[in-house]
């Protein structure tokens, strides 16, 4: 049935709609084109105007049904304007990709990492995460096949960062441990959410050259992208609260 919310009329789109956000550019771009490619309706969230429009033009060039939703996920006004924009376009959000991220300049040894640098990374990688997720969170439970995912990191494993011999690319005292945090509090989400049908889990796309390594990784996005793909189009039985990479689960 429509929803006549906030006085207007909910047009309930009967395509998967799925939101990622920071989906202007690399990884989220490439996530944005794999879902599209699948015949669904998909909302590119990025803060940028400009590139906001123009990844929603590059992707409409494609076929994709794509649509611009202008987000900062470090602000409560603008992930609840999100909201609303969504909810009017569509009565509901079946797949929410929560890929915006940021890394902060180098070296991160502990001892000398600024702390604003910190604050910055935990409010962008986790509380971030955490403001979209429980702001989209009312239209996830429209969805008849709800899904939630987090774009996490390797170097965010506890397992990995003290196996001895993995190589995770040197000491990192603020981006690393953002994506630890996050590992545990999608575990949270999981406990919290079992019992629905809401799937939440964490992707590891690798090591993707983007701009916010100087694109000095080995990986292409469209490779970085893979995992969240598969994950956001699991089965109604599919796993939830684990962190996985493209070889399969990955130790918290």
């Amino acid at each position: 049935m429509p929803d006549r919310g906030a006085g207007m009329l909910t047009v309930v789109s009967e395509k998967t709609i799925a939101l990622v956000t920071g989906a202007n550019k690399g990884i989220g771009y490439e996530i944005a084109a794999g879902l599209g490619a699948r015949g669904w309706s998909i909302g590119v969230g990025a803060r940028d105007e400009q590139r906001r429009q123009d990844a929603v033009a590059k992707l409409r060039a494609t076929g994709a049904d794509a649509f611009g939703v202008p987000l900062d996920v470090t602000d409560d006004e603008s992930v609840t304007a999100a909201v609303q924009l969504i909810k009017e376009r569509a009565g509901r959000l079946d797949v929410l990709v929560n890929n915006a991220g940021a890394v902060g300049s180098w070296p991160q040894e502990p001892t000398t990492t600024d702390l604003e640098t910190v604050r910055r990374l935990v409010e962008t990688n986790v509380i971030g995460v955490i403001r979209v997720t429980n702001t989209m969170l009312p239209l996830l439970r429209r969805s008849a096949h709800p899904r939630i995912v987090n774009q996490s990191s390797h170097v965010g494993s506890l397992t990995l960062q003290t196996t001895p011999g993995v190589d995770l690319g040197g000491i990192s005292g603020g981006y690393a441990p953002t994506k630890t945090y996050l590992n545990a509090i999608t575990i949270q989400y999981a406990k919290e959410l079992s019992g629905t049908n809401i799937l939440i889990n964490n992707a590891c796309p690798g090591y993707v050259a983007t701009d916010l390594n100087g694109f000095s990784g080995t990986r292409t996005p469209e490779q970085g992208a893979a995992i969240a793909i598969r994950l956001a189009t699991l089965p109604d039985d599919g796993p939830t609260g684990q962190l996985f990479d493209d070889n399969g689960v990955v130790p918290w």
